[in-house]
């Protein structure tokens, strides 16, 4: 890719001291694997409007990659697990619609209980997941990039 990404990064503000540690993470990978990369934080409710933005996002036609992060606990009213495949699946739907792509960095803890203990766990955890979606990025501009050679390759 030639020019500096442009990458959208949607957090969830369900448990936003944790998810705000994923933003974190990326930033200071991304800083490192491509250089100039302009990042935009964008904000929603919780986890399952993540993928309504994502899509919306994409479509805008400004952003390279769009990455959505949040965490999805029990909070035993419902299973956790209903919420995160419908925000997994959406989310890969809206990258295979709109040919943007799309990531995800959404937590789906068994067991989890807000202690001081598993709380820092996870905040840790968030930034190394962070960092491996700033790889996952950067991996996925640069097969972009490949393809847009092969599609200039065929049209000359």
């Amino acid at each position: 890719m030639t020019k500096s990404p442009r990458i959208a990064f949607v957090r969830a503000r369900w448990h936003a001291d944790v998810v705000d540690r994923a933003h974190d993470g990326f930033l200071a990978e991304a800083a490192s694997l491509m250089p100039g990369a302009q990042i935009e934080a964008w904000d929603v409710p919780g986890a399952f409007e993540m993928p309504f933005l994502a899509k919306k996002l994409a479509l805008t036609g400004k952003y390279d990659a769009v990455v959505a992060a949040a965490l999805v606990v029990d909070g035993g009213i419902y299973r956790h697990d209903f919420v995160a495949q419908a925000v997994v699946s959406g989310l890969m739907q809206a990258g295979l619609e709109t040919g943007v792509p799309v990531f995800s960095v959404s937590l789906t803890p068994h067991n989890y209980q807000e202690t001081e203990l598993m709380t820092g766990f996870y905040r840790e955890h968030f930034v190394k997941k962070g960092a491996e979606a700033a790889h996952a990025v950067a991996q996925m501009l640069a097969v972009e990039g490949r393809l847009a050679c092969l599609d200039q390759a065929d049209a000359a």
